[in-house]
């Protein structure tokens, strides 16, 4: 983790204007939103990438650099790529200004383990195999393609986003093999993780950009479907890949036992372990699945009923409190496989960690989705609902209705909603209410990730604030991936007692695992959870028990 004071400011002459905290941030790129200089709008999204950093520590050099930004301009306009504005950079900083996203990420909205149903599933992957078919036919691939580089519109379109290793395989009739690995192992191809390993043998060896993105898409299905990767990478020492190849595609497991023929039929076509036997994307675009009837597209293909189907989204977010989340985990981690580090500060006084496990660097500029010191929830503030009771305003906060039994829109977003954004938040749904005290919430959050990570306590932490402190995370999930981020305990003001908002903000990692990992944490707490069933007098009651 970098200091504030080892970081480079950002450049102090750009042609638009910073209107936002961080909304994104990796290793060594943040987000911010801006607008044009001498006017209030339109909004868009602009990427600043730290050059040093990203040289040393992302293993980017300046071509690559350069790349990114040449074939996201080259790529132009499509509906479901995020489109790019403009460029440029100073000696420290490269910034691209880009089309914004307003519906934030798409798989923070797909409930983990579980997915969503066959039509929705179906129109983000006709959506995504619209955009790979673009970027292909401009001899672009993207190489990269998983949930965290998906996003969504305001209107609930998919978005491709982060071209950071998309390369040209295609140019005046020229075709070319690519030879790096790289990408997620959990969603790219075999070729692409034993790459590396081939070409020290046969330097004429490598793989087709192409090839790669159509496994990819398969993979992204599979998550929209059952809410979690097939394996944890495409090699033989994973069980669940090398079962899939044992049984020739057809693995007895239970979430492949969850689709329909029609649909692993498909994903083995995809999936294909010799890449020039893969379904092409013409293929894929006539494949009955592919081409049924989807009450959410018109005959056009475009979207529609986008308030229909942000409802179905919004109401299969759900929480299980009855779960186990330590029994029921795939795979155990060993205590060294996560870090936690307890933050102690208050707004006045930031403190930051120079430890980095893996040689991962992450910038801790302005976190992105906790709030500022006063700000209230949404529906605090809604003058729809400004004389209910405080526990009533919680109960109709979006993000509350995942902890309900039965899942719903609340009222005050029905009544007036005409689009997608209007029923789901854009905010990260990874984030709960309590009337515990801050000491409270932050032993109860630490033991519950001991639990779930196997680790001692030391017993040796302390909060620094009573109005707001901090955990952090760094671990392996459970796909054997990196994952970091951050656990905010802050307190609300305006409300009679104490309450707070536990926000859990991702920084890097599979979204889908991040919401999984939050899941085990909040049913652990769930004594410490405002839930729309529940009466603020008996969580005040338990708070000074």
């Amino acid at each position: 983790m970098i200091a504030h004071s080892q970081l480079a400011p950002l450049p102090n002459e750009l042609p638009f204007r910073i209107v936002s905290k961080t909304i994104g941030q990796g290793a060594y790129a943040c987000v911010k939103k801006a607008a044009p200089l001498d006017s209030p709008g339109p909004v868009f999204a602009v990427k600043f990438i730290h050059k040093d950093y990203a040289t040393r520590h992302g293993r980017l050099n300046k071509k690559q650099l350069d790349l990114e930004t040449s074939l996201h301009e080259y790529l132009g306009a499509h509906a479901n790529l995020v489109q790019f504005f403009s460029s440029g950079e100073d000696y420290t900083w490269r910034w691209i200004a880009m089309e914004l996203a307003e519906g934030g990420d798409l798989f923070d909205k797909i409930e983990s383990d579980v997915g969503v149903g066959e039509d929705i599933a179906h129109l983000y992957f006709t959506q995504l195999i619209s955009a790979v078919a673009y970027m292909h036919s401009k001899g672009v691939g993207h190489r990269d393609i998983k949930p965290e580089n998906i996003l969504l519109s305001t209107g609930g379109s998919l978005k491709i986003a982060d071209f950071g290793l998309a390369v040209l395989f295609e140019y005046k009739g020229q075709k070319k093999l690519c030879s790096s690995s790289c990408g997620s192992p959990p969603y790219t191809a075999p070729e692409v993780v034993t790459c590396d390993h081939r070409v020290k043998k046969r330097l004429d060896q490598g793989y087709f950009g192409p090839l790669v993105d159509i496994w990819s898409c398969a993979v992204v299905l599979f998550v929209l479907l059952v809410g979690n990767t097939p394996w944890d990478e495409p090699l033989e020492r994973s069980y669940e890949f090398s079962e899939y190849l044992k049984a020739s595609g057809r693995p007895d497991d239970e979430l492949w036992d969850k689709l329909s023929d029609e649909i692993v039929q498909l994903l083995r076509a995809m999936m294909r372990i010799e890449p020039t036997e893969r379904m092409t994307l013409e293929d894929i675009q006539r494949h009955p699945w592919f081409r049924r009837q989807n009450p959410y597209l018109d005959s056009n293909g475009r979207l529609e009923h986008p308030v229909q189907l942000a409802t179905q989204m919004f109401e299969s977010m759900r929480i299980d409190f009855s779960k186990d989340p330590v029994l029921s985990q795939r795979s155990q981690r060993s205590g060294d496989a996560m870090d936690i580090d307890e933050i102690q500060s208050s707004r006045q006084n930031d403190s930051t960690d120079s430890r980095t496990p893996n040689n991962e660097i992450m910038f801790d500029w302005e976190t992105r989705g906790h709030l500022s010191n006063g700000d209230l929830p949404a529906a605090a503030n809604s003058a729809a609902i400004s004389q209910l009771s405080w526990d009533e305003q919680l109960a109709e906060e979006p993000l509350c209705s995942q902890f309900s039994s039965t899942p719903r829109v609340p009222l005050t977003r029905t009544q007036f909603a005409r689009q997608f954004h209007d029923i789901i938040p854009s905010q990260s749904l990874t984030r709960f209410f309590s009337f515990w005290s801050t000491e409270q919430l932050r032993n109860a959050l630490q033991d519950a990730l001991q639990k779930i990570f196997l680790l001692k306590s030391d017993g040796s932490s302390q909060v620094g604030s009573d109005e707001v402190a901090s955990i952090r995370i760094r671990a392996m999930d459970g796909r054997n991936c990196p994952i970091s981020g951050d656990i905010f305990i802050e307190r609300l003001f305006g409300v009679e007692g104490q309450a707070h908002e536990v926000n859990f903000v991702k920084i890097k990692g599979d979204p889908v695992e991040w919401r999984r990992l939050f899941k085990k944490v909040v049913v652990l707490c769930k004594d410490a959870v405002f839930k729309p069933d529940q009466s603020i007098a008996l969580l005040s009651q338990s708070s000074v028990l």
